[in-house]
Parts: structure tokens; sequence; C-alpha cells
């Protein structure tokens, strides 16, 4: 009940002394006592009764209220009876610490204010229960069969006034409110789903909360009753728990669950479950699709008869893409999840198998939205996964000019974009996600060749600083495409014998020889537009440079050595 109620019952007979602006704070309970520290015996938001006997002189006000309000105490309530009036330096303390105070007249007794206060508290105790069981019963009959996760968020909109949206692992809004709901930018989900991915892997107790600027949100994980629910009931098997991670849906609802009554925490809850529902039909619904893609995928690394890959690729795509008149391009996307201490093999025939299916259902919520092509049908993508990797057919439509189509279908740097933040706290310091996307298809006879550039590429990918790593297939005509099958002591050595000694020389004198290097090259040579970069003065840079060929024995005026200089910068 709010103390606004009690000042409204005329049979209490209470006066306001102060706090008229914090009426409506909620009375969870009552107490009286004349203690002078009751607080071991506070919980929070009672409404404490007191005849002023602990009170001796004015300097006791202080102390007592400051140990009130540390209790969460809601409000005190005052009796006139031992001493006729409300002692001005208790008012004063209370107005201090912006804790509500009250007369009580001698004529009522604190028990008649403890009756009331309890039978007040108990009834709305009871309603709330009553209305939580009437949700639980509406939500079950309501969704997600009956109309999918968006008629249980809007449940929670109309009847709890929640605002809730489902997001995926990768910041993705699966779903929200259909009726008066506020939508939810994508970095705000971004954010979301990294913070739930690094309180999963920390191990820290659902729900989770997270303030955005000045929202707070509370963040419950919304898991499957397959493989991914046992793994995550089993914490004792580690890889497994890092896998749920990436793999789990999230339930985030705009508000603090830190001081939810136990019935609202079971009420989201099973809310969640509702959701897992969904999620699983979801799942299931992809088996075809996967089948469809493992299909094509062992034909293609069979070598099979381009007539036999095309014709399979006839039946794949009218469930891919419905409705589509000519026959579709197509990309390859290739993707690995590889974790510290793992003994995984590279390349498609990778001895370990059980990252192929995190890394194909990962790659499959990495697909799902932007920016895939066609996101009217971004959840008809096929994935399949073999060894350690996933491997994704994404049809695109046909294209008349005889461009490759790439700026229609999947970019590299968008698709990092996207995902990056979010499953770069996923992966926490010991996970690694490489993808690698080929140019666009026309024909059945391409194919092999597609899945062998994007291979190539998630290799590019994987040659680079950084826990989640993209490559596209316009890096493979770079020298780019060379450095990853260069073995790792002769890049070391290579690297060292050429920065090592500019490393040495900016420890010592913070010379910042290897940024203006980097520059230097990057503005290929040019004294002043480097210069101004760097903010520096010609003379200046002339004098770095001079001095980083003085210690490496290079001349950065002859291309072989700033080559040499370059691929180091990019193997380091």
């Amino acid at each position: 009940m709010r103390l606004r109620a009690l000042l409204d019952t005329d049979a209490l007979g209470l006066r306001l002394l102060g706090g008229e602006d914090e009426l409506d704070r909620t009375v969870r309970g009552v107490m009286t006592t004349d203690l002078r520290d009751p607080s071991r015996y506070l919980s929070g938001g009672e409404l404490v009764l007191t005849g002023l006997a602990w009170r001796r002189n004015a300097a006791d006000s202080e102390p007592f209220v400051q140990i009130l309000v540390g209790a969460g105490v809601t409000a005190v309530a005052a009796g006139e009876a031992e001493l006729g009036h409300v002692p001005e330096d208790l008012v004063e303390a209370c107005a201090r610490h912006r804790l509500p105070l009250f007369a009580v007249s001698e004529s009522v007794a604190f028990a008649t204010i403890t009756e009331h206060v309890v039978r007040q508290v108990s009834g709305e105790r009871a309603g709330d229960l009553a209305a939580v069981v009437d949700r639980h019963r509406r939500m079950m009959t309501s969704g997600p069969a009956g109309g999918g996760p968006d008629v249980v968020l809007d449940l929670l909109g109309s009847d709890l006034d929640l605002g809730a949206w489902v997001l995926s692992p990768t910041g993705r809004l699966v779903a929200s409110p259909r009726v008066g709901g506020p939508a939810l930018p994508a970095d705000v989900c971004a954010r979301l789903a990294a913070e739930h991915l690094a309180a999963t892997r920390s191990g820290r107790r659902a729900p989770h909360r997270v303030t955005v600027g000045t929202t707070t949100y509370s963040l419950f994980p919304v898991r499957g009753t397959g493989r991914t629910a046992a793994a995550a009931r089993d914490v004792r098997d580690v890889r497994d728990v890092r896998e749920t991670v990436l793999s789990e849906w999230l339930l985030a609802v705009e508000a603090d669950a830190g001081d939810w009554a136990e019935e609202r925490l079971d009420l989201l809850h099973g809310v969640t479950q509702l959701i897992a529902v969904e999620r699983d039909r979801r799942e299931s619904a992809r088996t075809v699709r996967r089948r469809l893609a493992q299909e094509v995928l062992e034909l293609v690394q069979a070598g099979a008869a381009p007539a036999e890959i095309a014709a399979r690729l006839r039946v794949a795509a009218p469930v891919l893409l419905p409705g589509l008149g000519a026959a579709p391009h197509w990309q390859v996307v290739v993707a690995r999840v590889e974790w510290d201490g793992a003994d995984d093999a590279d390349g498609a025939d990778g001895e370990d198998t059980a990252g192929g299916p995190v890394a194909q259902a990962l790659l499959e919520e990495i697909l799902v939205g932007p920016p895939a092509a066609g996101s009217e049908h971004a959840d008809r993508i096929a994935v399949a996964h073999t060894g350690g990797e996933a491997v994704a057919l994404v049809p695109l439509p046909a294209v008349s000019s005889e461009h490759d189509g790439s700026e229609s279908g999947v970019v590299a740097d968008a698709l990092l974009e996207a995902v990056r933040a979010p499953l770069t706290a996923g992966l926490n310091d010991d996970g690694r996600l490489t993808l690698g996307v080929s140019a666009a298809v026309h024909s059945a006879e391409g194919l092999r060749g597609a899945l062998e550039e994007a291979r190539h590429a998630r290799r590019v990918a994987a040659a680079r600083p950084g826990r989640v790593c993209a490559a596209g297939h316009q890096e493979l005509a770079s020298h780019v495409l060379l450095l990853p099958f260069v073995p790792d002591d002769v890049r070391r050595a290579f690297t060292a014998r050429l920065l090592d000694p500019l490393r040495d020389y900016d420890r010592r004198h913070r010379a910042e020889l290897i940024p203006t290097l980097e520059a230097f090259l990057d503005c290929d040579g040019s004294w002043t537009r480097c210069a101004t970069r760097l903010h520096l003065h010609v003379n200046t840079l002339r004098y770095r440079v001079g001095r980083i060929e003085q210690l490496t024995s290079r001349d950065l005026s002859r291309l072989e050595d700033k080559l040499d200089f370059f691929l180091a910068l990019r193997m380091s």
C-alpha cells in the first residue's frame, strides 16, 4: 500500500509533518519500536511506529533517523502521548534524510495502525498472487503457439506495464511488443546482448541488471529444452557452457528486478520458458534447410558433377527463396569457432567436430537479419557443418548484369560490424570466431570455387588479431592472401628482424617510430601528407624516418624495403 492511502484514512488520525513529495512510497509492513537501534529487526519497506522512549535529548534524533534510512524504512510515525508533541529535532532530521514523518494522535493506538496496515498489505499480496496465477494461465493459452512471443510481450506490457524484448546472442531483435511498445535501438540491443554474454560467462546469477544511459534493464536467459539447456545446467563441462552462451536468446525487461518479489520473478521465468518453446520450434523449422545445405556441401566436397549439384540446388531454391522466379545466385559464408586449449585442426577436414554445431547455430543467427541479403527471406539461409566449421549457402536474387552481385549480398565488413561487440563479450578471452565470405556465383559450376574462396578468406581473417574477425573475397586478390600460409616461426623471425629494433627504441625514448612508419607507408611515402597527418614539421618527420633507416639498415626510398616493412607490420 502507499503512504498516501494511510494519510487519507481518517480513522488513523495521522498528520503529515514532512515528506510530502514521498507519499507514493510503498509500505510492505509495520513495526513498533522504542529501541535506539532497531536495525536488526528491519528488512526494508516498513512503517516504523515509535513512542519516542529512545529519545533522551535532541542529539538522539539524527543517529536514529540515519539507522532507519540505512535499513530502508519507508516512513516514521511518532506518537504524541509521551511528550505531547513531536520534537522539532526529529522533524528536521527526517527532512534532511527525506524520510516521511507522521504524528500519531494520543487518541489513536499503535495497534489500530498496525492492524490496518497488515490487513491492507496482506490483501494486496493475495491479489498479486492471484493475478500472477491468472497471467500464467493467459500466457500459456496465448503464446507462443497462439501468436508467438510477441503476444507474451504484449501481455507483459498491458498487465504489468513492462517493456520487454527478445534478443539473440548477436544482438538481433527477435521479438518486440506489437502494441504500444517503444522501439529498442540497434546499439542498445548490441549492448544488452554483450552485457548478457559477459555476465553469463562470468557465472553471475540471472537476472543480470544493466544500465544504458538512464534506463535500467533486467536480462533473463531463454534456454531451450535440448542439448544446450542440458549444457547450461551442467556447469562442470566448461566447453558446453561456453557454447551455450553463444546459442541462447535473452529476454530484456525495462525494469530493475533487484527488489522484485519472488512471485514476479517466477512469472518472468515462466515467460522465458514460453519463449524457449518458440525458439525450439524455430530450431526445428531449420532442420530441412540444414539437410539441404548438408547434401549440397557433401556433393561439392566429393567433386560431384555440376549437373548433379545443379539438380540439388533446384530443389533447395524454392525452400530457401519461395516465389523466386529465376534461379538465384549463391554466396558461401564459412565460420569457425575455436577455443583456447582445444585441439582444433584447421580446414574443412578438421579433427575437432564439436565446434561445428555451435558455429552452425551462430552463423544462422548472424545471417538472419541485416546485413544478409533479402531481409524478408533472411531466415531461409541454409547452414551445414563439416568438421569444425559451418558453411552457409546464401541465396541471392538473380541479377541481369555480369558483376558478382556482392553489393546486394553479404559483405564481410558489414557482417563483422553487426556482431563484433556482443560476440567478443561472449567469446571472452578464450574463444575466437572467424568468418570468410565468397563472391556470388551464378551456377553450380562456381560453387566449389566459392567454397574454397570463402575458406581462404576465413584463413585470412584468422591471421588477424581479435576475437571476432571476418574477411571477404575482395581481399583475396591482394598480398594478404599469402600471409596466413607463411609458417608462424618464419613470420615471427621476419617481423622481429625488422620491427624489434624500432620497438626497443620506442620503449627507451618514446619516439613513436612504429606509428611514424605506419603513417609514412599509408601515405605512400608522401612527406607532406604524412607530416600533416601526424601534426609534425616535415624536418621532424625526416629525422624519424632517418632514425628508422639507421636502426634497420633499410632505405625507405626503395620499393623493396617499403614492401618488407609493410608486410612486417601486417604480420605483427
